[in-house]
This record gives structure tokens, C-alpha cells and sequence, in this order.
């Protein structure tokens, strides 16, 4: 380690990301101290990394991080993440970002402080990159004051902000690409909740746990847009035909509108969701570049719908990646035998295969066999289903049947990898 030039020191402390770790290691000797303080490039203090933060008092913690800080210079990665930590003192706040903002190229920043701090004041017209902040409250933003210039990737997780100041925040932000969203508290100046979001540069949004009335984005660049634990009375994407990839994650919408959206998909992945499956494939038919489609514990609007593996094979004869999980109970094993699998035609592309069942019964084995027979090229199966704790004497000789049929069908198959996921 003598023969390491102090610069090479440096990065490997930066790897180490937590500040404990990093102290300890500079008191090694003279040189690893040095490489600390001027070649050190991040640096984490985050509560769950040492039980102890939660132990010390809030001064003993402000004055252990400020002295930490304070021996760094160029950081250029910093991370302050204080859950189940008491407000700390704004000044004190203030004088760790203010001393590294100049060199900073991203930021994690939780931190509780009384009174609140503006930290767009701070960070802003900088050289900040990525910005994640959480359970802190964003008003009254200025584009023209609070600029950043060079931030990609913005996320805001339990944020007090209104939908005003959101768009007024992206516009501040002239080439962001990745936006998150989670469970932010939308400060609203009348009955209706409406999100407008307007980007021409944002590449990829993710957005979990909002409640709204309307969330409207128009991002002429989107590529990746994914929704999860949500409920949207419309949410409505305007757009110019570059969204590649598209989930939906328990979400519930009651009018989604994609516009021209979608006619580039490469990916949609659709679960725990009420979808009208001929409406639905309707916004995903012009799709025809689609690779990847996953259709997992959905519920359809008419109880005599199903999707059609014809359709499907027809209208995305590049699909490589097919995943579809249904309740096949014995009630619809009509339905979902003659029109499940009606047709001839071939998923001549489709190499990995996923099916699911919340009930193992003969049906589900018939489905499989009938889908395994459409894909000539699959080498990869991976069954899903259920197993309930306790067990009813039908329900073990249906599992052992169920077990049987899939050991014989395996051998007609002996070039497909064969998995299994129960829960």
C-alpha cells in the first residue's frame, strides 16, 4: 500500500461510502489522512449504516459530521440520511452544503432541520446532477433564480410540494432526464387535485403512491414511464412516439389516455390492474416492435374476457418475452380453453415463457400444455402458482396430478429450462 499514489488512496476510500468506515481508515497513517482530506470524492452518513447516529445526542451528531465534512474538500458525492433522527439546527445545515455545493455533482439529503431550509437556495446554479430528497417541504420555486443547470436525474420522496411549484421545479431543471415520484403531498389550491408536468428533455418517470384527480405530463422525450400503487382518475401522457417501456403496478385508473404514445413500445408490463383487455390492446396494437409483454394478475372488466394468444402471436410477431398469469379456476375452464387458445398461429419468437395460476388444477395444466405447443423456439419455462398452508386431501391429489402431467410434458421438451416459483 506504500507504493499506492495518494490519489488512487482516495478512490478507494470513496468506495467505502460510509463515514465510519472512511475515519477509521484515514487514521491508518499520514498518507491515508491526507488522501481523505483532499482526494476524497464521497462520503454517507446514514443512520441505518450505524446504530449508534440514533444514539447521540443532535448536537454530538451536527458536531461529528461537521468535523467530518469540514476535513474534505472537492466532494463531489454527498449523502446525509437521517431517519428517526431529531431536527437538527438550519444553520448548522446550511454551512455543511454551502461548503461543499461548488463541487457537488449529486446529493441524498433527509435531514429534518427547524427551522425548514430552501435547499434549491443552496444547491441551486450549481453543479448538482442528482438531486434525491425526502420528508422536506419544496414552495415557492423560482425557475429564473433557482436554476440547475446540470441536474439529469431528480427525485422526491414524501415531499411537501404543490402541483404548481412541481412544474416550476422541471422547468428550473433545463436537462433533466429521470424523474421519481414517491408518495409526495400535493398541495392543492382548490377541490380538484391536478398534476400538469411539462419536459422536453425527461426520459424515464416513476410515480408510487399518488392519489389524484388528474396527472397530465407532457414529455416529448419519454421512453420509460412506470406507475405503481396509484389512484388516477386520468392520468394522460402527450408525446411524440418515444416511450420504449411501460408498467403498470397496482394502479388504479379509471380513464388512461397514451395518446400516440405507444406506438414504439419495446416493453409493457401490466399487473395487479382492472384493464378492458379490448380497449387496452387497442392503445398497444400499433406496438409492433413490442419484445417483452407481461400480463400478471390482471382483472378484465367482462368476466367472458380473456386474452387472445392468436391476436397476440399476429400483432407481435417480435415477441421474445411472454409472462400472462390467470385465475383458472374450474369455472372458466371453457373460456379460457377455447378462447385463450383459439388459432393456429405461432409465437414463433418467444424463448422465455412465464404462466401463473392462483389455482393448480388440470385446466392450468391444459393451458400450459396448449402455450407451450404455440412457442416451436422456447427455452425457458417458468411456472408460477399458489400453495395454500393447509392443504385438503383434493387439494394434495390435484397438486400430485398436477406435478405428474408437468414431469411428462417436461420430456417432450427436453430443451427448455423448466422453473418453479410457489408461494
Amino acid at each position: 500500500m506504500d507504493y499506492l499514489p495518494v490519489e488512487v488512496v482516495g478512490n478507494i476510500l470513496s468506495h467505502l461510502g460510509a463515514a465510519r468506515d472512511v475515519i477509521v481508515a484515514s487514521a491508518t497513517c499520514r498518507k491515508w489522512r491526507e488522501a481523505c482530506q483532499k482526494h476524497l470524492h464521497t462520503l454517507s452518513f446514514n443512520s441505518h449504516d450505524w446504530p449508534l447516529y440514533r444514539d447521540l445526542s443532535t448536537s454530538r451528531l451536527e458536531i461529528l459530521i461537521t468535523q467530518t465534512l469540514f476535513q474534505t474538500t472537492h466532494l463531489q458525492g454527498l449523502s446525509i440520511l437521517m431517519d428517526d433522527v431529531d431536527e437538527f439546527s438550519a444553520s448548522t445545515v446550511v454551512a455543511w452544503l454551502m461548503y461543499t455545493r461548488e463541487s457537488l455533482q449529486w446529493l441524498f439529503y433527509n435531514v429534518r432541520t427547524n427551522p425548514n431550509i430552501n435547499i434549491l437556495d443552496i444547491c441551486g446554479r450549481q453543479k448538482l446532477e442528482m438531486l434525491v430528497l425526502a420528508h422536506n417541504s419544496v414552495s415557492g420555486v423560482e425557475p429564473n433564480y433557482q436554476r440547475f443547470l446540470c441536474l439529469k436525474s431528480l427525485s422526491l420522496s414524501y415531499v411537501s410540494i404543490s402541483a404548481l411549484d412541481l412544474n416550476l421545479l422541471l422547468t428550473a431543471c433545463p436537462k433533466i432526464e429521470i424523474l421519481a415520484l414517491v408518495n409526495p403531498e400535493i398541495a392543492m389550491s382548490d377541490a380538484q387535485v391536478t398534476v400538469e408536468l411539462n419536459s422536453t428533455t425527461l426520459k424515464s418517470i416513476y410515480i408510487e403512491a399518488i392519489s389524484l384527480d388528474k396527472f397530465i405530463l407532457e414529455a416529448d422525450s419519454l421512453e420509460n414511464l412506470h406507475l405503481k400503487d396509484c389512484a388516477l382518475e386520468l392520468f394522460e401522457l402527450v408525446g411524440k412516439g418515444t416511450l420504449k417501456y411501460f408498467k403498470i403496478d397496482d394502479v388504479s385508473i379509471i380513464h388512461l389516455d397514451v395518446g400516440e404514445s405507444v406506438d414504439n413500445l419495446e416493453t409493457v408490463d401490466v399487473s395487479n390492474f382492472t384493464i378492458n383487455w379490448s380497449k387496452f390492446y387497442q392503445m398497444i396494437s400499433k406496438s409492433s416492435t413490442m419484445t417483452s409483454l407481461r400480463l400478471w394478475d390482471v382483472v378484465f372488466d367482462e368476466e367472458d374476457e380473456i386474452v387472445d394468444v392468436e391476436t397476440i402471436a399476429l400483432c407481435f410477431p417480435q415477441l421474445n418475452h411472454l409472462a400472462v398469469s390467470y385465475d383458472l379456476r374450474d369455472d372458466l375452464r371453457e373460456g379460457i380453453l377455447h378462447y385463450g387458445l383459439q388459432g393456429l398461429s405461432l409465437l414463433e419468437n418467444v424463448n422465455v415463457l412465464e404462466l401463473g395460476s392462483t389455482v393448480i388444477n388440470d385446466v392450468f395444466t391444459q393451458w400450459v400444455t396448449g402455450l407451450l405447443q404455440r412457442c416451436p423456439n422456447l427455452t425457458k419455462l417458468v411456472i408460477h402458482g399458489v400453495i395454500s398452508e393447509t392443504k385438503t386431501p383434493e387439494e394434495c391429489q390435484m397438486l400430485a396430478n398436477f406435478t405428474s402431467s408437468i414431469v411428462q410434458l417436461i420430456r417432450r421438451y427436453v430443451h427448455v429450462d423448466v422453473q418453479f416459483e410457489f408461494e
